[in-house]
């Protein structure tokens, strides 16, 4: 018989600096243990390669997680022109080499700009998408190649950072779904030779910034000083731009169980309800009637 998960009841989001060689699930358990939390998950996943952010919610914050899964990201990447592997990084093999063709700023700008705006992009087979319900990295595993779609993407900003052949480093923003390996292909491609990347670091999932992650070793420190939950997001730190509406005493009770209660914001849409004292009571939306519908409450216990 399956029991109640062990830990304690923390609320709130980490934004993990990921390092390489952990996979996000590894990541998050890592986080969970340190924290001795009851429940964890991540948003966004990273390759085990790929270092960066990587936002953690902890506890009833992972109420949050399912309205983040559209944010746009920013990367910086290093491709290694001339050289393919099976799953376009380090931890795949050689499988194409090709000579690296005579390359400046010039060309390569100019190449890149072909990729901003709408695309179109075949996710890769080392990919955790599903075919006929398996996973196409374990099909990819066992040898076979299947045809994927070609999923719309819109990339914000790429943009050279430097060229040292046969590196070649670029920052990208863009929109949920984008594989960097896949997109270091394919400008691979149009300059007139293959690649796989070198490196991959993320350093924006929107609305956070870079300089709110905070690195497995630090959080260690933390914990062993006592103090980790210092390093907590609020609970709905992920949704930050969200209107905010806040509702007395009586709105509160109905809420909280579940009703819709009146409000003035006229834009239908999700908001974050706050109830007295300044405790968030859940993610709701507003109804073209002016109607507060619950969709996410949360379990919170006053300070």
């Amino acid at each position: 018989m399956g029991g109640r998960r062990k830990g304690r009841d923390v609320h709130g989001v980490i934004l993990l600096d990921k390092p390489a060689g952990y996979s996000s699930n590894q990541a998050v358990q890592k986080v969970r243990w340190l924290f001795n939390a009851r429940k964890a998950g991540h948003t966004g996943s990273l390759d085990p390669f790929a270092t960066g952010m990587l936002p953690i919610c902890l506890g009833e914050a992972s109420k949050t997680a399912g309205f983040m899964l559209d944010a746009s990201k920013v990367y910086e990447a290093t491709a290694f022109l001339g050289a393919a592997t099976t799953t376009g990084d380090t931890e795949g093999e050689i499988c194409q080499q090709l000579t690296v063709p005579e390359l400046d700023r010039t060309k390569i700008d100019g190449v890149l700009h072909e990729f901003l705006g709408d695309i179109l992009q075949v996710p890769p087979m080392y990919s955790a998408l599903k075919h006929d319900g398996q996973r196409l990295y374990q099909l990819a595993r066992a040898g076979q190649t299947v045809e994927r779609k070609a999923r719309a993407l819109h990339i914000y900003r790429l943009e050279l950072l430097n060229l040292d052949l046969p590196y070649l480093q670029f920052r990208v923003h863009c929109s949920k779904g984008t594989y960097v390996r896949t997109l270091a292909e394919d400008i691979a491609e149009k300059l007139g030779t293959c690649a796989h990347l070198h490196s991959l670091r993320r350093l924006v999932v929107e609305p956070f910034q870079d300089r709110g992650m905070i690195c497995l070793d630090e959080l260690i420190s933390q914990a062993e000083k006592g103090e980790i939950d210092r390093c907590l997001l609020p609970v709905d730190a992920g949704l930050a731009g969200w209107p905010l509406v806040t509702l007395d005493s009586a709105q509160t009770v109905r809420f909280s169980h579940g009703n819709p209660v009146a409000c003035e914001i006229e834009k239908p849409g999700f908001v974050r309800a706050y109830g007295p004292g300044n405790l968030l009571l859940g993610i709701a939306e507003v109804t073209t009637d002016q109607q507060l519908k619950p969709k996410r409450l949360m379990n919170l216990n006053p300070q």
